[in-house]
């Protein structure tokens, strides 16, 4: 199965297959946070939970340095299908749970359509394992369905956040200002 996504004039084609998320094509909430992100060449990105690698194909094939990571075999295995569909050969999805076994720091913008259907820990992780892999001034954006957890989190790791909401999706982007989570727990 595939589809063909037109994005910023550029053209990618998604392989998918039944299990992985969005299979019949782009979903909204994921377009709608790739609306609204500011990708430029040399951006190093982590498309974080890259499913079919929609949003890293599209990020390398706009001259971005792309990492993507997915706690899935099936998933690593289409989102690496994608990008040899799109002739992008110096990209390799990772088979990691979160951050588990990725290294990189310093990156620019991490993206992520989060599951929404599990619990909060999974979240929670991205938040804050990814605050720690972005260079200061660096950029987390997810595409959330339950925004009010996500706001208070996200205000408490990175000290704000600014809301889209369209079509029942919410995009949140937070900003890395320092190098501390902005709340810490006081006793």
């Amino acid at each position: 199965m595939s589809y063909t996504v037109h994005f910023r004039g550029i053209t990618a084609d998604i392989i998918t297959k039944p299990g992985i998320f969005s299979e019949r094509g782009p979903d909204r909430g994921t377009m709608l946070m790739l609306d609204n992100a500011d990708i430029s060449p040399g951006m190093r990105i982590l498309d974080l939970g890259c499913g079919s690698g929609i949003v890293g194909t599209l990020c390398a094939k706009l001259g971005a340095e792309v990492f993507m990571l997915d706690c899935d075999p099936l998933a690593v295995d289409v989102a690496s299908r994608t990008l040899a569909a799109n002739g992008i050969s110096d990209v390799v999805p990772l088979l990691s749970d979160g951050f588990a076994d990725f290294n990189e720091k310093d990156l620019d913008l991490i993206l992520s359509n989060p599951p929404y259907h599990t619990d909060f820990s999974v979240a929670k992780g991205f938040i804050e394992k990814g605050f720690n892999r972005l260079r200061i001034g660096g950029r987390m954006m997810l595409v959330v369905k339950r925004p009010q957890w996500y706001h208070n989190k996200l205000c408490a790791i990175f000290g704000g956040c600014t809301q889209l909401s369209k079509e029942g999706y919410t995009v949140f982007t937070a900003i890395k200002r320092q190098s501390g989570y902005a709340r810490t727990s006081r006793r």
